[in-house]
């Protein structure tokens, strides 16, 4: 259902609390969704370990407990409980554990680690700076500086950080633009691809907007890059700064509009970026018109593949095996509902055998580099 975010009753705590022990409740008599994450194994718990075993045992300045180890994966909503909507217990477990984090955000706000990991527009532009960058990146790697790290900011000292890349996609691809012959597909799609780089892909690995623009132009799809957006806000939303994530939308809407107004369509190379277009922005504004104009056009890469592949128009005259891959389906990818778009693909390739891998990697926006976390992070990825 849509998140009524910016009605007063939304942070109403006695109210929040109310559906907190009405949804535990149900939770505590299912538990399908203990192997998930460490949101349930917390709860049930805390149901144990109460005098009466059950949700009414436990006390509700606990129930943030719960709401801390949720990284919002969706994948108890998509995949194991059998009560959402339309069944008539209405559980949505992610988003009302986002109502929580909500109200906490406008009690109490971020601390001064949150505030900076779910910055990214502000990291990567500074530390993208080329002398910042080294420096970043050689303390990053510093056992002795990454001690320090966590004492001071709670970042785990054992946590992977990626690298900061000075010549960040923009840099390299901002005035980037094919003019190729494109086919214009019968279906969805237009043979036109503006790239949202994504925080991730423009500063720490900008190599994956590269590789894309390769791919596509292969296949005859006409490139280029959107230059004057700002973050998705995944890392905002996870906090329950909802405001920020408002403003965000705001900025980018408009730009993504106006390549989606030029025939452009629009992809980007990290799953949790194209889900906060397709679903969860959409979900906090029903009524933007704008808004799901970007969510019917912008795609998952190989998703975007398999549509064009679908119309004959994918270039499938491989030339080079790949062998044996495990490839890892990421969660935000698989709750976009749009199937195994990556392994069939690959799948196309001569003698090559893919080995699909679907379990939460652990990993969240910043959930596995906080030090309370870490260890969690590590117990969740190993079947991984």
């Amino acid at each position: 259902h849509p998140i009524d975010w910016e009605d007063p009753k939304f942070y109403d705590v006695e109210d929040l609390n109310v559906e907190l022990e009405r949804v535990f409740d149900i939770c505590h008599g299912c538990r399908r969704c203990v192997s998930l994450c460490n949101a349930f194994p917390t709860l049930f718990d805390l149901v144990d370990e109460s005098e009466t075993m059950e949700v009414d045992g436990v006390a509700k300045d606990d129930y943030i407990k719960v709401v801390d180890q949720c990284y919002l994966c969706d994948l108890c909503f998509l995949t194991k409980c059998p009560y959402v909507p339309p069944h008539e217990w209405n559980v949505d477990f992610p988003h009302l554990m986002l109502r929580a984090k909500a109200i906490k955000f406008k009690q109490q706000g971020a601390s001064k680690r949150d505030n900076m990991l779910s910055n990214t527009d502000k990291n990567g532009k500074f530390f993208g700076i080329p002398v910042v960058a080294q420096a970043v990146n050689a303390v990053n790697k510093n056992s002795l500086a990454r001690k320090g790290m966590q004492k001071v900011l709670g970042v785990s000292s054992s946590a992977y950080l990626p690298e900061y890349q000075s010549k960040s996609a923009k840099k390299q691809f901002a005035k980037h633009q094919t003019s190729v012959s494109t086919p214009k597909a019968i279906g969805s799609t237009t043979g036109k691809v503006a790239i949202y780089a994504t925080c991730y892909g423009n500063h720490n690995e900008p190599g994956l907007v590269g590789d894309l623009i390769k791919i596509f132009e292969h296949n005859n799809i006409a490139t280029k890059l959107i230059t004057q957006d700002k973050c998705c806000s995944m890392p905002k939303l996870e906090l329950g700064d909802l405001e920020s994530v408002a403003a965000n939308k705001n900025h980018n809407i408009p730009i993504i509009q106006e390549a989606i107004d030029d025939d452009w369509d629009i992809i980007a190379p990290i799953p949790s970026c194209v889900l906060m277009f397709k679903q969860e922005l959409p979900l906090m504004f029903p009524e933007d018109e704008a808004l799901k104009k970007v969510q019917q056009s912008i795609f998952d890469p190989f998703e975007y593949l398999a549509l064009r592949h679908k119309e004959d128009l994918l270039n499938t005259e491989f030339k080079t095996t790949l062998g044996k891959v495990s490839y890892h389906a990421p969660c935000h990818l698989r709750v976009q509902k749009i199937g195994n778009k990556t392994r069939d693909i690959l799948n196309l390739v001569p003698d090559t055998e893919i080995e699909l891998i679907e379990r939460c990697a652990g990993h969240d926006v910043t959930y596995a580099v906080k030090e309370e976390f870490h260890e969690i992070s590590i117990k969740i990825s190993r079947p991984v």
